[in-house]
């Protein structure tokens, strides 16, 4: 494992030194139409307390970042019927107009092309889309008939011709999960070649169907990591809040396994423990400020230098395509 772990290092190094990138996280609704099992905001859950963003809180949000010095902006939520294309244009238009050196990454889920085009006119320029399971039988199992693996991968490479950089990635340790599975998502990798790859434990979420299987192992997300990073050395990829949720330097682990991104909260406070993908999140309860420099004292301590820049993936263009969209 630290032979493994060695060799992500290194290439990472090669590519990136030890600078780690921090994005500002908003999660803007926890509200989504879909019913995935592992979710703990699926359509299902009746449970949770929902909640949305105004614009002008996001803008705070965002104005919170730059006072931080923050140059990315993570806007995640669930598919939110209530958030039509509109206002999506909207939000990432008045984003990119008061912050116009930063970048803008929405991690909204599946759309048509004419959608992502629009937000990618209105100043978007990454887009962060879990695959979750490159295999059918797997994906089958953890999701309802009415959504597709088919069409997930579809957008991807669609928003990939589009000119985003684009994220991809899965859960480790999920639900019927096989070593088999696993090697189809590192070829999936392999064949998407993604700006971004998103990798962290699986976690039971409460009034899931899920809610009673065990959680992920810290051990052999660790080895995903480090293993995509050998097969893809210029993408960027996060140590989640997943990793810290199972392990208390979970997501130090994972900068050491080869990862180069984490990802603060800059969500309002009042709504961070709202935004339950899985039970027991943690830093649900800190002011921005303290997330920002309680990370950056923590990566510190392990050799890392924090980076507040753009971040651009090694090899991604940051210009839109010149046809017109």
């Amino acid at each position: 494992m630290e032979s493994l772990f060695a060799q992500a290092r290194a290439i990472r190094e090669e590519q990136y030194g030890k600078e780690v990138f921090f994005r500002g996280l908003i999660e803007f609704t926890n509200f989504c139409k879909n019913d995935c099992f592992y979710c703990g905001v699926r359509a299902g859950n009746r449970q949770i307390e929902r909640y949305r963003l105004s614009l002008e809180q996001i803008l705070l949000a965002c104005k919170t970042g730059d006072v931080l010095g923050y140059k990315t902006f993570v806007l995640q939520g669930g598919e939110d019927p209530f958030f039509t294309d509109d206002h999506i244009i909207e939000i990432v238009s008045s984003v990119h107009k008061a912050y116009p050196d930063h970048a803008v990454t929405l991690s909204i889920g599946e759309k048509p092309r004419e959608s992502y085009e629009r937000f990618f006119a209105a100043g978007a320029s990454r887009y962060l889309l879990r695959h979750e399971t490159a295999n059918e039988e797997h994906y089958a199992k953890m999701h309802p008939a009415s959504m597709s693996l088919a069409y997930r991968k579809q957008c991807l490479f669609t928003l990939k011709e589009i000119g985003f950089q684009v994220g991809a990635g899965f859960m480790v340790g999920s639900p019927f999960q096989t070593p088999q599975t696993l090697l189809e998502d590192l070829r999936f990798l392999e064949e998407l070649q993604p700006a971004m790859v998103g990798l962290g434990p699986f976690i039971a979420a409460a009034n899931t169907p899920f809610a009673d299987k065990p959680s992920g192992s810290l051990a052999q997300t660790l080895r995903m990591i480090a293993l995509a990073r050998i097969l893809l050395p210029k993408a960027l990829i996060p140590a989640t809040t997943a990793l810290g949720t199972i392990s208390p330097e979970g997501r130090e682990r994972g900068l050491m396994a080869g990862a180069n991104v984490v990802m603060p909260n800059l969500s309002p406070k009042s709504v961070r423990k709202l935004y339950a993908l899985y039970d027991n999140k943690i830093c649900t309860g800190d002011e921005a400020a303290e997330c920002r420099f309680c990370m950056e004292g923590r990566i510190r301590k392990f050799g890392f230098t924090p980076s507040m820049v753009r971040g651009d993936a090694v090899g991604f263009s940051t210009k839109k395509p010149s046809r017109a969209i």
